[in-house]
């Protein structure tokens, strides 16, 4: 059975509203932050934060850096939500810090042990995490988006990284994986990259499919994903 609580936080004035999900026992726990997709945090986060709490073992909070209430239900409100942020990376590096440290601050993790995943522009969003230096221990991307901030092109990163990439993700070309792969080995990061062949964006995102946008599930790549996640997860929480 798992714990599963609502919280609030504020960052800036603002409220936010959080999902906290445990396995029923246990203390000290390592801690998975889940950020979000493009239409805020919904039932798709939340039902990942329970396999992270159910099947791993760890405490997991799934952020939110749209506010309280704000979600989107269309192509033009997900985008109306998402836009301001990918186009202000200042803004969202702060909000995804502090919806870090909303969860670090929660009861029974050990916030010593942190990482971050997170789905599609949930994964621009980690890998944010860890171009602006927070402290984290690493950062998973799936089928996330890979577009640099615009950064010092001098600066390092310390968190490993692993992306775990749809080859046909329309949203993301080849171009901007090997631009990633330039910028993360400039920045002498620890980090890999996982294409999935016959994979398009939103792949772990069970009932996605909409092939005039490339959003479309596949089991397979799900199952292979998850298990590279739950891989690198040990690896830093070892």
């Amino acid at each position: 059975m798992l714990n599963e609580t609502l919280v609030d936080y504020e960052i800036a004035g603002n409220t936010y509203e959080g999902v906290f999900v445990t396995p029923d026992a246990g203390k000290n726990l390592p801690l998975v932050v889940i950020a979000h997709a493009w239409a805020g945090l919904g039932e798709n986060e939340v039902q990942k934060a329970q396999m992270v709490a159910e099947k791993f073992g760890y405490a997991a909070f799934a952020i939110d850096v749209y506010g309280k209430g704000k979600r989107g239900t269309t192509v033009e409100e997900n985008m109306a939500l998402m836009n301001p942020l990918a186009e202000n990376r200042t803004e969202l590096q702060a909000r995804l810090l502090g919806g870090l440290n909303a969860a670090k601050a929660q009861p029974g993790v050990d916030a010593s042990k942190v990482a971050a995943i997170g789905y599609c522009f949930g994964g621009l969003c980690v890998i944010d995490m860890a171009r602006a230096g927070m402290n984290v221990a690493g950062v998973g991307s799936l089928h996330g988006l890979l577009g640099s901030d615009g950064g010092s092109a001098d600066r390092k990163i310390s968190a490993k990284i692993l992306v775990e990439h749809g080859w046909l993700d329309p949203m993301v070309p080849a171009a901007d994986v090997v631009t990633f792969g330039e910028e993360m080995t400039a920045a002498k990061a620890d980090w890999q990259l996982h294409a999935h062949g016959k994979a398009h964006h939103s792949f772990t995102t069970e009932g996605a499919n909409n092939p005039d946008m490339g959003t479309i599930y596949d089991a397979d790549a799900d199952a292979r994903s998850t298990d590279g996640i739950a891989r690198f997860l040990s690896e830093l929480f070892a």
